[in-house]
Protein backbone atom coordinates (compact mmCIF):
# COMPACT_ATOMS: atom_id res chain seq x y z
CA UNK A 1 0.00 0.00 0.00
CA UNK A 2 1.40 3.28 -0.95
CA UNK A 3 1.77 5.87 2.10
CA UNK A 4 -0.02 9.39 2.21
CA UNK A 5 3.42 11.40 1.39
CA UNK A 6 3.76 8.77 -1.52
CA UNK A 7 0.29 9.57 -2.75
CA UNK A 8 0.16 13.88 -2.17
CA UNK A 9 3.30 14.40 -3.91
CA UNK A 10 2.59 12.12 -7.09
CA UNK A 11 -0.98 14.10 -7.21
CA UNK A 12 1.23 17.44 -6.48
CA UNK A 13 3.84 16.27 -9.62
CA UNK A 14 1.00 16.02 -12.28
CA UNK A 15 -0.45 19.40 -10.13
CA UNK A 16 3.05 20.85 -11.85
CA UNK A 17 2.90 19.15 -15.24
CA UNK A 18 -0.66 20.63 -16.09
CA UNK A 19 0.05 24.28 -14.92
CA UNK A 20 3.11 24.53 -16.83
CA UNK A 21 1.34 22.70 -20.21
CA UNK A 22 -1.74 26.03 -19.63
CA UNK A 23 1.01 28.40 -18.75
CA UNK A 24 3.07 27.33 -22.15
CA UNK A 25 -0.08 26.89 -24.52
CA UNK A 26 -3.00 28.45 -22.64
CA UNK A 27 -4.15 31.96 -23.56
CA UNK A 28 -4.65 34.28 -20.38
CA UNK A 29 -8.77 33.17 -19.99
CA UNK A 30 -8.09 29.73 -20.04
CA UNK A 31 -5.68 30.18 -17.03
CA UNK A 32 -8.08 32.05 -15.10
CA UNK A 33 -10.50 29.97 -15.56
CA UNK A 34 -8.67 27.19 -14.24
CA UNK A 35 -7.13 29.35 -11.76
CA UNK A 36 -9.30 31.87 -10.66
CA UNK A 37 -6.43 33.91 -8.39
CA UNK A 38 -4.40 34.58 -11.20
CA UNK A 39 -7.06 37.54 -12.64
CA UNK A 40 -6.69 39.05 -9.06
CA UNK A 41 -3.15 38.93 -9.89
CA UNK A 42 -3.66 40.82 -13.37
CA UNK A 43 -5.55 43.53 -12.03
CA UNK A 44 -3.34 44.41 -9.50
CA UNK A 45 -0.37 44.58 -11.82
CA UNK A 46 -2.30 46.24 -14.27
CA UNK A 47 -3.59 49.07 -11.73
CA UNK A 48 -0.14 49.80 -10.30
CA UNK A 49 3.53 50.50 -11.36
CA UNK A 50 6.61 51.53 -9.69
CA UNK A 51 7.93 54.91 -9.51
CA UNK A 52 11.09 55.66 -11.64
CA UNK A 53 12.59 58.19 -9.10
CA UNK A 54 12.05 56.08 -5.33
CA UNK A 55 10.89 52.80 -6.52
CA UNK A 56 7.80 53.01 -4.52
CA UNK A 57 4.37 51.58 -5.82
CA UNK A 58 2.13 53.86 -7.20
CA UNK A 59 -1.51 53.95 -9.42
CA UNK A 60 -1.48 54.01 -13.12
CA UNK A 61 -2.87 56.54 -13.91
CA UNK A 62 -1.01 58.93 -11.33
CA UNK A 63 1.01 62.16 -12.75
CA UNK A 64 2.45 62.81 -9.30
CA UNK A 65 4.58 60.58 -7.00
CA UNK A 66 2.88 61.01 -3.65
CA UNK A 67 5.88 59.51 -1.79
CA UNK A 68 8.73 61.26 -3.66
CA UNK A 69 7.00 64.15 -5.38
CA UNK A 70 8.43 64.06 -8.59
CA UNK A 71 5.78 64.39 -11.84
CA UNK A 72 6.29 61.32 -13.51
CA UNK A 73 4.78 63.11 -17.34
CA UNK A 74 8.27 64.97 -17.50
CA UNK A 75 11.10 64.33 -19.46
CA UNK A 76 13.48 63.00 -16.84
CA UNK A 77 10.72 60.55 -15.98
CA UNK A 78 11.14 59.04 -19.61
CA UNK A 79 14.64 59.59 -19.91
CA UNK A 80 14.52 57.44 -16.72
CA UNK A 81 11.98 55.02 -17.82
CA UNK A 82 14.15 54.31 -20.73
CA UNK A 83 17.32 54.21 -18.78
CA UNK A 84 15.72 51.89 -16.52
CA UNK A 85 14.09 49.66 -19.54
CA UNK A 86 17.98 49.20 -20.91
CA UNK A 87 19.10 48.20 -16.97
CA UNK A 88 16.96 45.22 -17.42
CA UNK A 89 18.98 43.56 -20.62
CA UNK A 90 21.97 41.50 -19.73
CA UNK A 91 25.41 43.03 -17.87
CA UNK A 92 27.79 43.77 -20.06
CA UNK A 93 31.33 44.37 -19.38
CA UNK A 94 30.81 48.06 -19.41
CA UNK A 95 27.50 48.20 -17.54
CA UNK A 96 29.81 46.17 -14.84
CA UNK A 97 32.27 48.72 -14.64
CA UNK A 98 29.25 51.64 -13.39
CA UNK A 99 29.44 50.27 -9.71
CA UNK A 100 33.82 50.57 -9.84
CA UNK A 101 34.87 52.70 -6.94
CA UNK A 102 35.85 55.95 -8.72
CA UNK A 103 36.76 57.42 -5.44
CA UNK A 104 37.03 56.58 -1.35
CA UNK A 105 37.72 57.81 1.66
CA UNK A 106 37.85 59.98 4.83
CA UNK A 107 38.50 63.26 5.24
CA UNK A 108 42.57 63.88 5.84
CA UNK A 109 43.16 64.85 9.07
CA UNK A 110 44.95 67.77 8.25
CA UNK A 111 41.45 69.05 8.47
CA UNK A 112 41.69 69.30 12.12
CA UNK A 113 44.38 71.38 11.86
CA UNK A 114 42.91 74.77 12.41
CA UNK A 115 40.93 73.27 15.54
CA UNK A 116 44.32 71.87 16.62
CA UNK A 117 46.01 75.34 16.29
CA UNK A 118 43.77 77.03 18.56
CA UNK A 119 43.46 74.46 21.13
CA UNK A 120 46.96 74.34 21.23
CA UNK A 121 46.85 78.30 21.73
CA UNK A 122 44.34 77.82 24.93
CA UNK A 123 45.69 75.36 25.93
CA UNK A 124 49.08 76.98 26.18
CA UNK A 125 47.58 79.77 27.92
CA UNK A 126 45.72 77.92 30.42
CA UNK A 127 49.18 76.68 31.30
CA UNK A 128 50.47 80.34 31.85
CA UNK A 129 47.18 80.56 33.93
CA UNK A 130 48.24 77.71 36.40
CA UNK A 131 51.92 78.26 36.69
CA UNK A 132 52.20 82.49 37.02
CA UNK A 133 51.09 84.21 40.34
CA UNK A 134 48.62 86.33 38.45
CA UNK A 135 47.80 87.82 41.84
CA UNK A 136 50.89 88.75 42.22
CA UNK A 137 51.19 90.79 39.01
CA UNK A 138 47.58 92.99 39.91
CA UNK A 139 49.86 94.08 43.07
CA UNK A 140 47.02 92.65 45.34
CA UNK A 141 47.70 93.05 49.03
CA UNK A 142 46.80 89.33 49.93
CA UNK A 143 47.74 87.16 52.80
CA UNK A 144 48.96 83.40 52.79
CA UNK A 145 46.11 82.17 53.41
CA UNK A 146 44.30 84.15 50.86
CA UNK A 147 47.15 84.01 47.80
CA UNK A 148 47.11 79.82 48.60
CA UNK A 149 43.15 79.65 47.97
CA UNK A 150 43.44 82.36 44.66
CA UNK A 151 46.18 79.96 43.59
CA UNK A 152 44.36 76.74 44.20
CA UNK A 153 41.66 78.23 42.06
CA UNK A 154 43.82 79.33 39.22
CA UNK A 155 44.65 75.35 39.49
CA UNK A 156 40.90 74.28 38.92
CA UNK A 157 40.13 76.78 36.11
CA UNK A 158 43.95 76.30 33.95
CA UNK A 159 42.83 72.67 34.73
CA UNK A 160 39.40 72.57 33.35
CA UNK A 161 40.36 74.73 30.51
CA UNK A 162 43.13 72.65 29.13
CA UNK A 163 40.78 69.13 29.71
CA UNK A 164 37.91 71.17 27.66
CA UNK A 165 40.81 72.06 24.99
CA UNK A 166 41.71 68.78 24.58
CA UNK A 167 38.08 67.60 24.51
CA UNK A 168 37.88 69.69 21.83
CA UNK A 169 40.49 68.50 19.57
CA UNK A 170 39.87 65.21 20.05
CA UNK A 171 36.27 65.19 19.14
CA UNK A 172 37.17 67.19 15.94
CA UNK A 173 39.23 64.40 14.94
CA UNK A 174 37.11 61.60 15.63
CA UNK A 175 34.06 63.17 14.04
CA UNK A 176 36.85 63.26 10.96
CA UNK A 177 37.53 59.93 10.89
CA UNK A 178 33.98 59.11 11.06
CA UNK A 179 32.84 60.65 7.62
CA UNK A 180 33.61 58.17 4.61
CA UNK A 181 32.96 59.09 1.29
CA UNK A 182 32.28 56.09 -1.89
CA UNK A 183 31.89 57.85 -5.15
CA UNK A 184 31.30 55.42 -8.17
CA UNK A 185 30.35 56.02 -11.85
CA UNK A 186 26.24 56.14 -10.72
CA UNK A 187 25.55 57.99 -7.64
CA UNK A 188 27.80 58.97 -3.86
CA UNK A 189 27.30 57.46 -1.04
CA UNK A 190 27.97 59.46 2.90
CA UNK A 191 28.20 57.88 6.16
CA UNK A 192 28.41 60.15 8.88
CA UNK A 193 28.10 59.97 12.71
CA UNK A 194 30.00 58.84 15.82
CA UNK A 195 27.08 57.56 18.15
CA UNK A 196 23.87 58.04 15.94
CA UNK A 197 25.10 56.48 12.35
CA UNK A 198 23.74 57.87 9.05
CA UNK A 199 24.10 56.69 5.71
CA UNK A 200 22.99 58.81 2.84
CA UNK A 201 23.12 58.78 -0.95
CA UNK A 202 23.22 60.84 -4.34
CA UNK A 203 22.42 59.68 -7.66
CA UNK A 204 25.14 61.07 -10.16
CA UNK A 205 22.64 62.30 -12.62
CA UNK A 206 21.29 65.09 -9.67
CA UNK A 207 23.97 67.15 -9.61
CA UNK A 208 23.80 70.38 -11.01
CA UNK A 209 27.15 72.65 -9.96
CA UNK A 210 30.49 71.84 -8.51
CA UNK A 211 32.65 73.91 -6.69
CA UNK A 212 36.13 73.61 -5.34
CA UNK A 213 37.12 75.79 -2.28
CA UNK A 214 40.90 75.65 -0.69
CA UNK A 215 41.78 78.38 1.75
CA UNK A 216 45.81 79.54 1.87
CA UNK A 217 46.38 76.60 4.50
CA UNK A 218 44.49 74.32 2.61
CA UNK A 219 46.94 74.54 -0.43
CA UNK A 220 49.84 74.05 2.04
CA UNK A 221 48.17 71.11 3.40
CA UNK A 222 46.97 69.64 0.38
CA UNK A 223 43.57 69.47 1.08
CA UNK A 224 40.36 70.98 0.13
CA UNK A 225 36.82 70.94 0.04
CA UNK A 226 34.15 70.19 -2.76
CA UNK A 227 30.84 71.41 -2.62
CA UNK A 228 28.18 70.24 -5.12
CA UNK A 229 25.26 71.44 -5.54
CA UNK A 230 22.20 69.16 -6.05
CA UNK A 231 18.35 68.71 -7.39
CA UNK A 232 17.73 66.79 -3.88
CA UNK A 233 15.10 68.63 -2.21
CA UNK A 234 16.11 67.30 1.34
CA UNK A 235 19.82 68.06 0.88
CA UNK A 236 20.68 70.72 -1.91
CA UNK A 237 23.96 71.12 -0.91
CA UNK A 238 26.44 67.95 -1.06
CA UNK A 239 30.30 68.72 0.77
CA UNK A 240 33.30 66.46 0.40
CA UNK A 241 34.74 67.84 3.62
CA UNK A 242 38.95 68.44 3.70
CA UNK A 243 39.69 65.73 1.60
CA UNK A 244 43.03 65.03 0.33
CA UNK A 245 43.68 65.88 -3.79
CA UNK A 246 40.48 67.78 -4.48
CA UNK A 247 41.13 68.69 -7.48
CA UNK A 248 41.37 65.54 -8.95
CA UNK A 249 38.20 64.27 -6.78
CA UNK A 250 36.68 67.26 -8.43
CA UNK A 251 37.14 66.17 -12.17
CA UNK A 252 35.92 62.90 -11.31
CA UNK A 253 32.51 63.99 -10.39
CA UNK A 254 32.48 66.40 -12.70
CA UNK A 255 32.99 64.05 -15.45
CA UNK A 256 30.84 61.31 -13.98
CA UNK A 257 28.04 63.61 -13.43
CA UNK A 258 28.19 64.70 -17.38
CA UNK A 259 28.46 61.06 -18.25
CA UNK A 260 25.15 60.36 -16.07
CA UNK A 261 23.21 63.15 -17.74
CA UNK A 262 24.26 62.03 -20.90
CA UNK A 263 23.32 58.37 -20.05
CA UNK A 264 20.06 59.70 -19.20
CA UNK A 265 19.13 62.19 -21.69
CA UNK A 266 18.96 64.93 -18.14
CA UNK A 267 18.77 68.15 -19.03
CA UNK A 268 19.12 71.05 -15.57
CA UNK A 269 17.36 73.47 -16.43
CA UNK A 270 18.20 77.31 -14.50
Amino acid sequence: MYSIGYIVSREFYKFLQIFQKILRKGSTAEIVKVFPIYKDMIVTDLHTKECPFCAETIQTRAIKCRFCGEFLNSEKAKALLNANSQSDCPLTEESKKDDDFLFAGSPSLWGAAPAVLKGLVIIILAILLIKIPVENLLGANLTQNQAMVFARYRFIVGLGICLAAAFFIALKIVRLRMIYYEVTSVRIEHSRGILDRKVDNLDMFRITDLKLRRSALDCILGIGTVVLTTTDKSDPEFVFEKVRDPRRLYDVIKKASLEADRRGAVVHLE
